[in-house]
């Protein structure tokens, strides 16, 4: 935001360097939206492959559903304005996850739970079936 001021402040003297920033961010924005469709893309896969036939999988437009038999459901989504992915689960409630690219997998914003393990966690409650979902 400050620069932002600054670039309003001081009209073209950022110009160049401004639009350079904005090609990074369109690039980390980018990123951000190939990892979480890649993500959310091989959970939907995974889970599947192992309990479609206990379950309805569902990936429309980027959301992930997973619904049980008792209607209960789970949801991963992106969101986009934080970068982050959420994931909706019966078990544990609502959690959000940051990309950790030191670690190359989506860590919680409230502790060091990654997506993954919460969501095989969760699943192994309601189905009975610990995943490996890397």
């Amino acid at each position: 935001m400050v620069r932002q001021q600054l670039i309003v402040a001081l009209p073209g003297a950022f110009g160049p360097q401004r639009q350079t920033e904005n090609k990074t961010v369109a690039l980390e924005e980018t990123r951000f939206h190939q990892i979480a469709d890649e993500t959310i893309e091989t959970l939907s896969d995974v889970i599947d492959d192992v309990l479609g036939d206990d379950l309805e999988v569902d990936l429309q437009s980027g959301i992930l559903t997973i619904e049980l038999d008792s209607g209960e459901q789970f949801i991963i989504n992106k969101h986009g304005p934080n970068r982050q992915v959420w994931l909706s689960s019966p078990v544990s409630g609502a959690s959000h996850y940051d990309f950790d690219e030191d670690n190359e997998t989506w860590t919680s914003t409230r502790g060091s739970t990654t997506l993954n393990d919460q969501l095989s966690a969760d699943l192994a409650v309601k189905t009975g079936n610990k995943l490996d979902l890397g």
